[in-house]
């Protein structure tokens, strides 16, 4: 309950706060929304007891909240330190976007506290989500949204728009494989091995990310130097530079299940 509380605080302030039309402060307005009503709906089925039904039929409900979880953790935590690094300053005038700040960060810390609780306290054992596996395409999912939402700089590059392509073919398919492996029987209903289109998934992707790797910060720096004023809430250097550093993340990120899928494919955390 906590967590819907401070989310729905957080996303109320930040609207009275006033906000801009930069893809940061959309993202941060769609993870305040979107993880309390997610933690909300969690909240009324396990309150009617349909989670055992859910359990019984179709998926593993403990593993599904605790991914939840994770990954309202990830959400939360990484927009309040965006938020802060751009919508917050020193001065008096900022004071609102700092107390918006503070609420955010209450609210990844929550989130944080539940994940403990659910892995540590409770030593929860997830079947995917909060196995390794899905911990892995969790993770994939949420570099390459943070990828999407600090694409800059790229009109006008062809070679740029290559580097977009390969973000956004692995993209799409890994909600589909997280959403198949959590539903037991449409896992078991598919035509074909799924372990194995994994695989093959997870090959072209680490091929996406090395070439976008490459090309992204050649064609990106290539005579554009580090301004001399460059500070990290509005210098478009610094944001290309995010795109750099996080395609890096996500490509170790793709190598690091590749290679966990070949050798322990049914490894858990």
């Amino acid at each position: 309950m906590a967590q819907i509380i401070l989310s729905l605080l957080t996303f109320v302030l930040a609207i009275f706060r006033g906000g801009s039309s930069h893809t940061y402060w959309n993202y941060a307005m769609f993870t305040w929304a979107f993880c309390p009503i997610m933690t909300l709906i969690i909240t009324v089925i396990e309150m009617f007891k349909l989670d055992v039904v859910l359990n019984l039929f179709c998926m593993d409900w403990s593993d599904f909240t605790t991914g939840m979880a994770m990954s309202s953790t990830l959400m939360t935590i990484s927009i309040a330190i965006t938020y802060a690094n751009f919508y917050t300053c020193t001065k008096l005038k900022c004071l609102y976007g700092i107390i918006v700040s503070v609420f955010a960060f209450l609210c990844g810390f929550v989130y944080t506290l539940e994940v403990v609780k659910d892995k540590i306290l409770d030593k929860k054992k997830g079947s995917y989500l909060a196995a390794l596996p899905g911990f892995f395409k969790v993770m994939e999912a949420f570099v390459s949204c943070v990828i999407f939402i600090s694409l800059t700089g790229y009109r006008d590059k062809p070679a740029l728009i290559l580097c977009i392509i390969a973000y956004v073919i692995p993209f799409p398919i890994l909600p589909v494989i997280i959403a198949v492996n959590i539903l037991k029987k449409l896992k078991n209903c598919l035509p074909f091995n799924l372990d194995r289109f994994v695989f093959i998934f997870l090959v072209i992707s680490v091929v996406l990310y090395i070439f976008a790797a490459i090309v992204w910060p050649i064609f990106t720096f290539k005579d554009n130097p580090r301004p001399s004023h460059c500070p990290p809430s509005f210098c478009i250097w610094a944001i290309q530079f995010i795109v750099t550093f996080m395609t890096y993340v996500n490509l170790i990120l793709f190598s690091l299940d590749l290679i966990f899928t070949l050798h322990q494919p049914t490894s858990k955390v």
